[in-house]
């Protein structure tokens, strides 16, 4: 028998809330990031997204409707909520641009409606709109694959949340803030610039959202006050894709959970259970201390308006930049696979500790794993497929549109009022620093 290590977040989170760290067993057993989701291709995660995708154009929309798609046909459990707003740009000569947020929602199914305002939630986030200029771009790294990453997440974890809240509400569940944990993906629009990087010319979509969940009050004596109050961790990944990665501890306040995330890449790689075989870790700050240099306010990007009201953020930006940052070459072909499987595997392993998933996790039998690891002492890594797919679970497909209304088949952005959000960003005029802390 081997005891789960058990870590308790900072006070400043929830004092009630657990974490729950991964046997080597579980970690094992999480689902693999296949070829089959990820080839540029074909993969059926990533490849539909990379795509020019500028907000307000048929490719932003055919990328929308894949998201869709992929939760009503695969994940019926989520439930699917949108915030429209429109914004004029300044190379749009006085129209109005559309931009959607998607929100993917996970909660415990004694949750009810009404009652949302019980539920802290960890919050996985990333941008799926590309640059406008240069003509064509793709945004592989910036951001299709992180994108692609948090579907992957969301389809590995499905079926063990729904285990794990099965097993729970057998025992008599939800007396606890620790019984009410959910999980939320956030896809936003509209976080490139059109022309300049400005505190106006971005954002447009983390802006409006972030504004509108702010103004958006829970019933009175709720847990959380608002939406944004219910997030207790925002995971930005941006930038994610190229070979040899460094993503730094952004911010002092945030640092435990980039410690655990480092945790999970460390006890990943040692059971050979990534297929990347990088010459150092992603995460390679865990050790830093309290009187080291914090670059958090130097790189604006969607966790902005929510760290401005208040949100802890965990960023997940390499730092450099890659090479190919807002170049053409951001595209499907300069993608290392091995690495975005990594950090797709990487962030499912840190959601399933997040969610207390041991024990709930489907894979290989532990006779087979054993026998795994002693073949993998003296041979190269095995990389099993997955042993279990997704089963077909019944559920209704329910929409929740946040602002005004949008229609659903097929994909049309109806006109809605502008959402520009409170300029709180730090008001820099690019978003390129050195950052180079190796």
């Amino acid at each position: 028998m081997k005891l789960a290590a058990f870590f308790l977040l900072p006070a400043l989170l929830r004092e009630t809330v657990a974490y729950t760290a991964l046997s080597d067993t579980s970690l094992h057993a999480l689902s693999p990031a296949t070829d089959s989701d990820f080839d540029i291709k074909d993969g059926k995660l990533l490849a539909p997204i990379l795509i020019p995708r500028v907000p307000g154009t048929p490719g932003s929309e055919k990328v929308l409707r894949h998201f869709i798609d992929f939760f009503t046909n695969n994940l019926p459990e989520w439930r699917l909520s949108f915030q429209n707003s429109t914004s004029t740009t300044p190379t749009s000569h006085g129209k109005e641009i559309p931009f959607v947020n998607l929100i993917a929602t996970r909660d415990p199914p004694w949750i009810l409606d009404g009652h949302e305002g019980e539920v802290g939630r960890l919050a996985l986030v990333a941008h799926y709109d590309s640059k406008l200029t240069p003509t064509g771009f793709i945004g592989a790294t910036d951001s299709a694959a992180p994108c692609a990453m948090l579907l992957h997440v969301a389809q590995s974890l499905d079926v063990s949340l729904t285990k794990k809240w099965a097993s729970m509400e057998a025992e008599g569940a939800g007396s606890g803030l620790e019984d009410h944990k959910g999980l939320q993906i956030i896809l936003l629009d509209g976080e490139e610039a059109f022309q300049t990087w400005t505190h106006t010319d971005s954002l447009y979509g983390a802006r409006a959202l972030a504004e509108e969940w702010e103004d958006t009050m829970h019933p009175a004596m709720s847990t959380y006050k608002n939406p944004l109050d219910s997030i207790d961790l925002f995971v930005l990944l941006d930038l994610l894709g190229s070979a040899e990665p460094t993503v730094p501890s952004y911010f002092r306040t945030t640092h435990w959970a980039y410690q655990l995330m480092a945790s999970v890449e460390e006890r990943l790689r040692a059971a050979k259970v990534l297929p990347g075989s990088p010459k150092k870790s992603f995460l390679p700050e865990a050790e830093k201390d309290e009187s080291s240099r914090w670059l958090g306010g130097y790189i604006e990007d969607d966790h902005l308006p929510f760290m401005a009201r208040g949100v802890e953020i965990l960023h997940l930006i390499a730092s450099p930049f890659p090479h190919v940052w807002h170049t053409k070459d951001d595209d499907g072909e300069h993608l290392d696979i091995p690495t975005v499987q990594d950090w797709a595997t990487i962030t499912a392993g840190f959601a399933a500790e997040w969610m207390d998933l041991e024990g709930f996790l489907e894979g290989k039998s532990e006779r087979r794993w054993e026998e795994e690891k002693s073949e993998q002492s003296q041979e190269s890594p095995v990389y099993g497929d997955a042993v279990e797919s997704l089963s077909q679970m019944q559920g209704a497909f329910e929409v929740f549109v946040l602002q005004d209304q949008m229609t659903i088949e097929p994909i049309r952005i109806a006109p809605v009022s502008e959402k520009r959000g409170r300029a709180k960003e730090v008001d820099r005029e690019s978003r390129s620093f050195a950052l180079d802390v190796t």
